[in-house]
């Protein structure tokens, strides 16, 4: 009655997961039912979507704004069009990214004048701090000449040249250059510039265009934006838009003087027309000096 069963357990067994759950899945927790993709797909970092300092919203927001093309507007007012919280609540997701680093928010100027806002999205943050500093310096160059010239800038482009370089010509050429800024002054140029353009204005001048007309077709319908090399600008339209040589005219014959009236020779009563009676040009070569004839 007090004998103990040989066959009885000493103590309970543990399950095994092997045995219970032939397919190793846990018993709690997340498992994953994943497919791979292969179109209209994101990656993301687990540094973010793990991050244990971004609130949800933050982490959801910085995914949608990698997700999306380049140009999509991702302000405050676009983000709560488009999610159900509200501006208050998506500013503040803004600047825990911004914060963190996987947004960057800047305010420029256009060149109408107009101020923006610049958003760049990180995914890695400090990735391209981490990347310059480890990336080897190379040496700073060294000059061995201590006269060596600074790099030149771009010349500009070659114009017409006048088949008659006339200094007079050519000062109404740089007349006419000089005018150009009191119209736009964004054509204002410099000494060397207007040396160099000073050729092919004179070529139109030398065409019979006037300098009025000169200056119209350099300076009409001229872009909106700021020019960066106005010289090189007038070089292209005066050698785009030279017109051609003028028609060729042959001198006018002058007109003929008045007739004479007829006169009666003296000496062989010949007709000829001189201005006053006499003799004519045979009887006058046949007479001796002195009046008498031959």
């Amino acid at each position: 009655m007090d004998t103990k069963n040989p066959s009885a357990p000493l103590r309970a067994q543990s399950r095994l997961a092997r045995k219970n759950h032939p397919d190793g899945r846990p018993f709690a927790g997340v498992t994953h039912d994943h497919v791979r993709h292969t179109e209209n797909f994101t990656v993301v970092g687990n540094d973010l979507v793990q991050h244990p300092e971004l609130s949800g919203l933050a982490i959801g927001l910085a995914c949608y704004i990698q997700s999306v093309r380049p140009g999509t507007a991702v302000d405050i007012k676009s983000l709560a069009a488009r999610f159900p919280e509200g501006p208050t609540r998506i500013a503040a997701a803004l600047n825990e990214l911004e914060a963190h680093g996987y947004l960057i928010r800047s305010r420029e100027r256009t060149a109408t004048g107009r101020i923006v806002t610049r958003t760049v999205s990180c995914n890695r943050p400090g990735h391209r701090t981490a990347a310059r500093d480890t990336a080897p310096r190379r040496p700073a160059r060294r000059r061995t000449d201590p006269e060596e010239a600074a790099p030149r800038k771009r010349l500009l482009p070659a114009v017409p040249q006048p088949s008659c370089t006339a200094p007079a010509l050519l000062q109404a050429a740089v007349d006419v250059l000089t005018g150009l800024r009191r119209r736009d002054p964004r054509l204002l140029l410099s000494a060397t510039d207007a040396e160099h353009l000073a050729p092919g204005v004179a070529a139109w001048l030398e065409r019979e265009v006037t300098p009025t007309a000169v200056r119209h077709a350099l300076t009409a319908n001229l872009p909106d934006e700021p020019l960066i090399r106005p010289a090189a600008l007038l070089a292209h339209r005066l050698t785009a838009q030279l017109p051609p040589p003028p028609p060729f005219r042959p001198p006018a014959t002058p007109a003929p003087g008045p007739r004479q009236p007829l006169q009666t020779c003296d000496g062989c009563d010949r007709a000829f027309r001189a201005p006053e009676p006499g003799r004519c040009r045979d009887c006058r070569s046949e007479m001796l000096p002195g009046g008498r004839l031959a």
